[in-house]
């Protein structure tokens, strides 16, 4: 269970991480949603094709000793672009009236769990706020 409500507070546990805060401290609860950067196996690619031209145009290599090294860099290169299908990373955000964010990055496929649990808590918020309205008023 990500999210455990208890009298006053409502306690968060992911992995190893555990935190808890009171229930009018929290401003904004949610998933945030980033695209996954590939910027280690662009900059590899780009390194590696520099090289191989590098050794194509300025060196004397004429046996073609530079093109086995790179195609198995580049193989490599696009395994490791390609082998895991995942187009985002989801983390779970809470902003408390302090204005401190606490981000954990969850997996993606604790997401749906994850993300009824969080509209449960959030339609409890609502009911609270309106049952302390209908007292006041």
């Amino acid at each position: 269970m990500f999210i455990s409500l208890t009298n006053d507070q409502v306690e968060f546990n992911y992995g190893s991480k555990r935190w808890q805060y009171n229930f009018n401290e929290i401003v904004e609860l949610g998933l945030l949603k980033k695209k996954k950067s590939y910027l280690f196996e662009n900059t590899a690619f780009i390194s590696v094709t520099a090289l191989t031209y590098y050794c194509m145009l300025f060196t004397n290599l004429m046996e073609l000793f530079y093109v086995i090294p790179a195609l198995l860099c580049y193989t490599f290169l696009i395994i490791l672009r390609f082998h895991n299908n995942k187009k985002f990373n989801y983390y779970v955000i809470v902003r408390d009236v302090y204005k401190k964010a606490t981000v954990v990055k969850i997996n993606n496929l604790d997401r749906p769990a994850i993300g009824r649990q969080i509209d449960e808590y959030l339609n409890f918020e609502f009911e609270r706020a309106v049952n302390s309205a209908k007292k006041t008023a």
